[in-house]
């Protein structure tokens, strides 16, 4: 179960064959061959040859395959490399269908699990996607990949994959962090998870908090960071000797005097100064104070999620520090607690900056100060709020700020104009997005409704022209001759205008013999009624639509309805993705239907 070790010839068509012959004739014995993030066009003569893009990557893997003497490590990474990237689902995904009955088994898959970079990867997930492979996938893990953004760095514990896992899996890769040196913590820490048993003596409320009796991400955190510390004190350096960690200073009589011209008496700090330059070594807290600010891709580590809660609440509450009040005490008192937390960071900071391993140190740099701005920054405004600081001289000054006072450069702006911004944080405010407003359908709606109906169709926006596909059942619901049923059409207003609806019809018989589909009586026996909805692209919350969604699979059921069923395009990624998230739709497999409709159903 250990991370198999690859090599990764990139080479396509003809080319294939001779470049991983040759790289085998220099002694390697394991290969990758990875179709993953490419364009999924096939030319002209491509589209002769195969019958898909499945067929083409699976016809050149199973001949590489073949003339390297099956190898035993032999790698493939699909296009459709994680559940998200699947249409409509892993289960009816016709490209992982292909892959998996026509490559040949002697070839691992790799999988990053239900997304890129997964934030769980479940038991139930992984024997979804080996049963559509035909075989165990090989996880290729992102958890600890930064190449997405230049600012972070991942030092947390590899976590949030059950040890139940190992058996279910022919390997585990990890793709760290860009910069070798800090990958420490993540490689070590999957190789504690790689060789996870039960622990007899494991701590009751550690086994509760991590929900598997094998394996403890903070136990296993806390020993790399430890055997990390004796790294960071290795004095070895490219060359040279290597000299124990204990032994930090020289002896004084080893080291070269420093040419000076201030003569041979040196200065030497009055016991009121502080000195300029200090040696303090770095310690096993400072390592795990580094872990919380750089932790993982969906979660900060425990230190940085109560400094940004402190700093809210130090924010929302700021005039208690302008006028007495009872809130001012305690004001002051965790605008002081802050100020330690921060002070913390600084010291890590020049406790790193110390370390005798100049190496990992070069990896961190910009790491480290970046999070010392960002902290000091903070730090700056909270005393600012409490009056100590200088208004004129504050570094956030509207006036004439420095520039470090707004980062991020030409993207960090990009982002801020954006709709979603912040909404991604990992410390969620309180809601700052557009407020709306969902309330019964009523003629005057009509015409929006239809006009959000028209402007849905058109897959590029309005300069597109208006696609005339196959109809859905559900658009009968805009006709004046088949109306929604009672107390059963929503629409959802923000502050322009109607931008979105959700109908049903508590009968769709009447619905699928419009538009001549042809359902089976056991079909509308289970899902005898029709939903529908739709929001424009400016609607960046799905939280408007899974609640006129909810509302009315209520009425239905109190209605009497057994269940519902909707229709979709598989064009339309944007509401199968909806609906997948709903959890509660799932794909219906219905005769005859057009090839580019999905039909969806949900019980009630």
């Amino acid at each position: 179960m250990l991370p198999k070790m690859t090599t990764n010839t990139e080479c396509t068509g003809e080319t294939c064959t001779l470049h991983k012959r040759l790289v085998k004739e220099f002694g390697c014995r394991s290969f990758s061959l990875l179709f993953d993030d490419i364009e999924t066009e096939m030319c002209p003569s491509d589209k002769q040859a195969f019958t898909s893009f499945a067929h083409a990557q699976v016809a050149i893997a199973n001949e590489v395959f073949q003339h390297l003497g099956q190898p035993e490590v032999f790698l493939f990474c699909p296009t459709d490399y994680c559940a998200s990237f699947c249409t409509p689902n892993v289960p009816l995904s016709v490209y992982l269908q292909t892959v998996g009955e026509k490559l040949l088994q002697g070839i691992d898959i790799l999988w990053t699990g239900p997304k890129v970079v997964s934030h769980k990867i479940s038991v139930e997930s992984i024997e979804e996607v080996s049963a559509v492979l035909k075989r165990p996938p090989v996880i290729w893990d992102n958890i600890h990949a930064n190449d997405y953004d230049p600012q972070r760095l991942f030092l947390g514990p590899y976590k949030d994959r059950p040890t139940d896992l190992i058996s279910k899996l022919r390997g585990v890769l990890t793709n760290p962090n860009c910069e070798f040196y800090p990958n420490f913590v993540a490689i070590h820490t999957l190789a504690t998870w790689c060789k996870a048993t039960p622990d007899e003596e494991s701590d009751v409320e550690m086994r509760e908090e991590d929900q598997d009796p094998c394996y403890s991400p903070q136990k296993a955190l806390t020993l790399a960071l430890t055997e990390w510390l004796q790294e960071f004190l290795n004095t070895d350096q490219t060359g040279g000797p290597q000299h124990p960690a204990s032994r930090l200073r020289k002896d004084p009589s080893e080291e070269e005097p420093m040419q000076t011209d201030i003569g041979e008496a040196g200065y030497v700090p009055r016991p009121d100064e502080n000195p300029l330059y200090t040696a303090e070594p770095l310690t096993l807290e400072d390592l795990k104070l580094l872990s919380d600010l750089f932790y993982l891709p969906y979660e900060h580590g425990p230190t940085a999620r109560t400094m940004l809660q402190e700093l809210d609440w130090l924010k929302k509450h700021s005039w208690a520090a302008a006028a007495q009040t009872e809130k001012t005490a305690e004001w002051c008192s965790r605008a002081q607690h802050f100020d330690k937390m921060c002070e913390a960071v600084v010291q890590m900071f020049n406790r790193l900056s110390n370390a005798p391993n100049r190496r990992i140190l070069y990896d961190l740099y910009n790491y480290i100060c970046d999070i010392k701005s960002g902290v000091g920054l903070a730090r700056t405004y909270v005393k600012t709020l409490s009056g100590q600081g200088q208004p004129s001289a504050h570094v956030m000054n509207d006036d004439d700020p420095e520039p470090w006072g707004f980062r991020g450069g030409l993207s960090g702006e990009f982002q801020r104009m954006l709709p979603g911004h912040g909404n991604r944080d990992l410390f969620k405010h309180p809601p700052s997005t557009a407020v709306y407003c969902i309330r019964p359908f009523c003629p005057e709606d009509k015409d929006k409704v239809q006009s959000i109906f028209r402007e849905m169709q058109r897959p590029e926006g309005d300069k597109a022209p208006l696609m005339m596909p196959q109809p859905l059942m559900s658009d009968i619901l805009l006709d004046v001759e088949t109306p929604p049923s009672p107390h059963c059409a929503l629409v959802v207003e923000d502050e322009i205008a109607v931008c979105g609806y959700a109908f049903a019809l508590m009968d769709a018989k009447p619905a699928a013999v419009k538009i001549q589909r042809e359902l089976d009586v056991s079909v509308l026996k289970d899902f005898p009624s029709l939903l529908t909805v739709q929001v424009l692209p400016r609607v960046t919350d799905p939280s408007p639509a899974k609640r006129m969604i909810s509302h009315l699979l209520s009425s239905l059921k109190n209605s009497g309805s057994a269940g519902v069923l909707c229709e979709a395009r598989h064009s339309d990624k944007r509401m199968l993705d909806f609906y997948n998230k709903m959890g509660s739709f799932k794909p219906i497999q219905i005769l005859g239907l057009p090839q580019d409709i999905i039909v969806l159903g949900a019980k009630l």
